[in-house]
């Protein structure tokens, strides 16, 4: 059976697969290989995630608003509550990289997601010359 007539049974919803990792094709909860690196492919139906560009567009974009999230919280409680400097420091650090690290995985999973959906895929250049 092709892709093109594959049904769409077993897949998982946008949101399952990018809440948790979930393969596009099959459902399997292998789309990571660490915290944030993506697997190399799926070992249950062998998808390669390799064939799929997410780049560093979210990590960029989610730095700047989970820290500009975070700016805003820190001085409204240094406006409201002016505590010591070390609160800010045992605060802020931990919750930026949390937030950062979780939104990152989600991120990247909905942009591999979508571009599977999509049927989007790197450009392959198979070497021959078209002149």
């Amino acid at each position: 059976m092709t892709d093109d007539t594959q049904t769409t049974i077993g897949r998982p919803a946008m949101r399952e697969a990018a809440l948790f990792g979930s393969c596009p094709r099959c459902g399997a909860r292998t789309l990571f290989d660490g915290w944030i690196k993506f697997a190399d492919k799926c070992p249950s139906c062998g998808l390669a995630y390799s064939r799929f560009n997410v780049g560093d567009g979210p990590a960029a974009f989610l730095t700047l608003g989970v820290g500009t999230i975070i700016v805003v919280l820190a001085l409204w409680l240094q406006l409201s509550v002016e505590p010591p400097w070390w609160v800010h420091a045992i605060l802020w650090v931990p919750l930026t990289v949390i937030g950062v690290i979780a939104g990152l995985r989600i991120t990247k999973a909905w942009l591999l997601v979508t571009e599977y959906q999509r049927r989007a895929e790197e450009h392959r250049h198979d070497g021959s010359d078209l002149s």
